[in-house]
């Protein structure tokens, strides 16, 4: 009974990730438009000054603030990325994103399915909200834990084409890139923002699995729809908007956490998603947090459709195994 649960949500999961893999790519580019940059110290300086500085004729650093990037939109970020790296790069990091619906996504769908037919009242067949959104906390908690190193690799592929070319990672695929972040930066960079993660999935898995059962049962105990198509986009779609509305803050700092670049003996950009946190609200204002908030819910709407939807066909294939 509890294998079924995690073959039907991996399934369902696979599908709405890689469907919707181009607008989430977008989403983290433009979650990391204004990010201050750590200058080298030669970038901290004017040129003729940098100059006399190396060659000892002055010792005076007067710091050149670097000018932000004007921010762009979701259309003009889709427009610049196709035609600066290809069609191809919408789908940058896919086998990231695969591997992470397998481990984190599945993981918290099979973990939810369990813990709702426990917690279902078996007289009325339903479960109380809150035992619903405790279901998804700790799903959700599980999954990301599973999950989190499929996620790093999977953000820093999808950013590696805004940095500069002698500046690219260059990851073959999803196991090039877990590989060489464990020899270079350590097994604990595995789990970077790992907090930040788990956070997020228990905001996110609550929001949308809990709210589509709860509008899905209160569309069918009102009568306004029959169970079936209709009734499933309309509560996916509206539990997608709730999930994008929860978790856009959370998922924008932990997209720059994980996107860090540290250097070997250098301090790193961040100490930790709280100092991200401040150091973004301080530097572009508290809106910053929702960030990328249309193609978030431009890629969380379509895809918690094409998971709900995925989901409900494939249980009806697999309700005799």
């Amino acid at each position: 009974m509890g294998v079924k649960g995690f073959v039907e949500g991996g399934i369902a999961s696979i599908v709405a990730g890689c469907s919707t893999h181009p607008m989430d790519l977008i989403k983290v580019r433009m979650q990391l438009q204004g990010e201050t940059q750590v200058p080298k110290p030669d970038q901290a300086l004017r040129p003729a000054i940098a100059s006399a500085a190396r060659g000892g004729a002055s010792s005076i650093h007067v710091p050149v603030p670097p000018t932000p990037p004007p921010r762009v939109g979701l259309v003009t970020v889709g427009v610049k990325l196709i035609q600066q790296e290809g069609v191809a790069a919408l789908f940058s990091g896919v086998s990231a994103t695969m591997l992470r619906q397998c481990l984190y996504s599945t993981t918290r769908m099979g973990l939810y399915d369990i813990l709702k037919k426990k917690w279902t009242d078996p007289e009325t067949g339903n479960m109380p909200l809150q035992r619903k959104i405790g279901a998804g906390l700790i799903a959700g908690a599980i999954g990301a834990t599973v999950g989190n190193p499929a996620d790093v690799a999977m953000v820093r592929m999808q950013a590696d084409g805004r940095l500069p070319a002698a500046e690219r990672r260059n990851y073959k695929s999803v196991v090039d890139a877990i590989t060489r972040m464990a020899k270079q930066e350590g097994v604990t960079s595995l789990w970077r923002g790992s907090s930040m993660t788990v956070n997020r999935a228990m905001l996110v898995t609550a929001s949308q699995l809990a709210s589509y059962d709860q509008f899905k049962e209160t569309i069918l105990e009102k009568e306004l729809m029959r169970d079936g198509l209709g009734t499933h986009i309309t509560a996916s779609f509206a539990a997608g908007f709730v999930a994008a509305v929860a978790s856009n803050p959370v998922d924008v700092i932990k997209t720059r956490v994980m996107n860090m670049k540290v250097e070997p003996g250098a301090a790193p950009q961040y100490k930790g998603a709280l100092d991200c946190a401040i150091q973004t609200v301080r530097s572009e204002g508290p809106m910053a947090l929702y960030k990328g908030f249309i193609p978030t819910i431009s890629r969380q709407g379509p895809f918690t459709v094409v998971l709900f939807v995925t989901l409900e066909q494939v249980r009806k294939l697999l309700k005799d195994f």
